[in-house]
């Protein structure tokens, strides 16, 4: 079912209980994972970002909970990598009139999966459209982590959509960071983070500056994937300005292998030494 994570502002994402590897087989995803989609129900009802395209019949009967299809005219495409755009050529055979809005980059990543003849406007940092009462505003995030991709930002939901950033991969039948094991949260973030984003650290870290110009205000993140960050959306802000100037902690790892127990006694007394 759908769930309303704002006055107005829906999760119609797709939960993958079987997703075990992502990104080919690069990345062990041993919770399986989701693919959020959101649906801002205003005066131009307006989606944000899609689902896997195997997941498009889940995404469009949650959006028939809440709308007609027919009624949505907008379409913001914050990233193109098939799990997020994927369910898009079912989508706009249902409602071809629909607009869409994303980078030029994402204009031409688009052209290259689908072909689809859509009308699509392309958006920069800065830009921003109406969906009635609310105005959503555009931040390009190149190479977090493909050359396409943006932020979308909600000021009066206080709500910031970051697709790919400070996500994670998870299936649960929770929704928010706060009804979750905090532990494992921590620890599906780190990964994703380490697995999708940690290349580009010098990209977020310019990112995650660029935000606090724009004097962007947010009490929750919803990304792409994994769990809505709602409790203290500062936390995953904060894990990643550690992460992304590669702050690591003290550690030391002994690797040994042995036959007869001597390298085992060996490395044991190193480990002593070092404590």
């Amino acid at each position: 079912m759908s769930i309303q994570i704002k006055n107005g502002v829906y999760w119609v994402g797709a939960i993958d209980w079987d997703l075990r590897h992502f990104h080919g087989h690069t990345y062990y995803t041993k919770r399986g994972g989701t693919y959020n989609s959101y649906l801002i129900m205003d005066k131009i009802p307006t989606l944000v970002d899609a689902v896997l395209g195997n997941f498009a019949q889940e995404m469009i009967d949650r959006i028939k909970e809440i709308t007609s299809l027919e009624s949505i005219k907008q379409i913001i495409v914050n990233h193109v990598e098939p799990d997020h755009s994927g369910a898009l050529p079912e989508l706009l055979k249902l409602i071809p009139n629909a607009k869409l809005y994303g980078t030029t980059k994402c204009q031409e990543g688009l052209e290259k999966y689908y072909g689809g003849n859509w009308d699509f406007q392309i958006v920069k940092t800065r830009d921003e459209i109406s969906t009635g009462q609310r105005t959503v505003k555009f931040l390009e995030a190149s190479m977090i982590h493909w050359p396409d991709s943006m932020f979308s930002y909600i000021p009066q939901d206080k709500l910031l959509l970051p697709n790919d950033g400070f996500g994670q991969q998870w299936a649960c039948n929770e929704r928010f960071d706060n009804e979750v094991d905090q532990g494992i949260l921590y620890e599906e973030a780190a990964k994703y983070y380490a697995s999708i984003l940690w290349p580009w650290s010098t990209v977020i870290k310019q990112k995650l500056d660029e935000i606090q110009n724009l004097n962007w205000e947010f009490d929750m993140i919803a990304p792409s994937h994994g769990l809505i960050w709602r409790k203290n959306p500062n936390q995953i802000i904060g894990w990643y300005r550690k992460w992304s100037q590669n702050q690591s902690e003290k550690k030391v790892v002994i690797v040994y292998e042995t036959m007869w127990n001597s390298t085992k006694q060996m490395a044991e007394a190193i480990a002593v030494g070092l404590q």
